[in-house]
Parts: structure tokens; C-alpha cells; sequence
């Protein structure tokens, strides 16, 4: 572990892997917690509550904006909020757990202001077209929805500069490996 916990926040365009790679973390890296965001978006096929994200619904989420109970929280593609729960990130820095946000640019930069000792990485993909056989290749959204993400995907692209370190997603166990390092953490420990 290092000297003292650190937050590190890992954000890019959609597509790019950002779940993937986070996923790869938790399950290869125990030093490191995954923050789980809460979402009021369906769950995709094979998504567990709890797991990868906490679904609500928006009364909910209204309550925990109104308790100051997120960290964070963004409306993401003008259609669903994401949020971060502060109080899980807290509990993990007290247990001296180095914690890992994976978020949106909206996201990052909300956690640049409220937690500007946090270091901030920007997962890039190996190209555009690789970035779309992606998003494409998952099938979990429609020919529309994919076209509003892609837009998105280039003004967040344009974003890479506010990070501190970009890291390109092309295998995940690379990214994975890069990324754990710029966190002051060991190699792989597998569980």
C-alpha cells in the first residue's frame, strides 16, 4: 500500500474501456477500492446492483443530492445522473484503502473541485475507429444513442489535457498495470 491513501480518478470518452479496465483493477489489484457509482439508467444485461452500480430511481436520487450524499453527480449523454456516494469513498480512505472513481469528464471535473489532491487520468483509446468497433461491438445501444455518444465521445476526447497523466487502453492488462502504477501501488497481486 502506499505511504498514504489516494484518489485517483479515471475518466475518458465512452467506449474506451474505462468499465473494463476498472473491473480488471478490483478483481487483480486488492490494494485499490472501486468506487461504485449510483445510476438512475436501467441495469445492461449481466449487471448486478450493488456491484456495478447502485440503480435508483430518481426520487432516490433526488434524496441523496438533497442529503449531500454524493461526492459527484452529473446528468451523462443528456439522459441519465451518475453519481458518486461520498460516504464510501470516505470509509475506504479511513481504512487506508487507495480509492479508484471511474467516471465522466462532468464527474472529474466536479471531483477536481471538491478534491484537488486527487491525481486524474485520462483513458484513451489506441484509435477513433478502435473507439467505435467498440461501442458498436457491445450492442447495448441503439443506432441513435451510439450517434449521441460519439458525439460526446469527441468533446470528451478534446478534454484529455485537463488530466494528469493519459493512459491508451490497448489491452486491458496494460492499461490496467499502467494505471495501478500512477497510483504508487505494486504489480499484479491476482486474488
Amino acid at each position: 500500500m502506499p505511504a498514504s491513501p489516494t484518489v485517483t480518478v479515471l475518466a475518458g470518452p465512452t467506449a474506451v474501456g474505462k468499465g473494463t479496465v476498472s473491473t480488471y483493477v478490483r478483481d487483480h489489484y486488492p490494494d485499490v477500492w472501486l468506487s461504485v457509482s449510483a445510476t438512475t439508467r436501467a441495469p445492461r444485461p449481466g449487471e448486478v446492483d450493488g456491484v456495478h452500480y447502485f440503480f435508483v430511481g430518481d426520487a432516490e436520487f433526488d434524496r441523496m443530492i438533497d442529503e449531500d450524499d454524493l461526492l459527484e453527480w452529473a446528468v451523462v449523454h443528456n439522459l441519465h445522473r451518475y453519481g458518486t456516494p461520498r460516504h464510501k469513498v470516505q470509509e475506504a480512505l479511513a481504512a487506508g484503502r487507495s480509492v479508484l472513481l471511474e467516471i465522466d469528464l462532468q464527474g472529474a471535473r466536479s471531483i477536481r473541485q471538491a478534491m484537488p489532491e486527487a491525481q486524474f487520468v485520462f483513458l484513451a483509446p489506441p484509435s477513433w475507429d478502435e473507439m467505435v468497433h467498440r461501442l458498436v461491438g457491445r450492442g447495448t445501444e441503439t443506432p441513435e444513442q451510439q450517434q449521441r455518444r460519439l458525439e460526446t465521445a469527441k468533446l470528451e476526447l478534446a478534454a484529455q489535457s485537463e488530466f494528469d497523466h493519459t493512459v491508451v487502453n490497448d489491452t486491458v492488462e496494460r492499461a490496467a498495470a499502467e494505471l495501478v502504477a500512477l497510483m504508487g501501488l505494486p504489480g499484479e497481486q491476482g486474488r
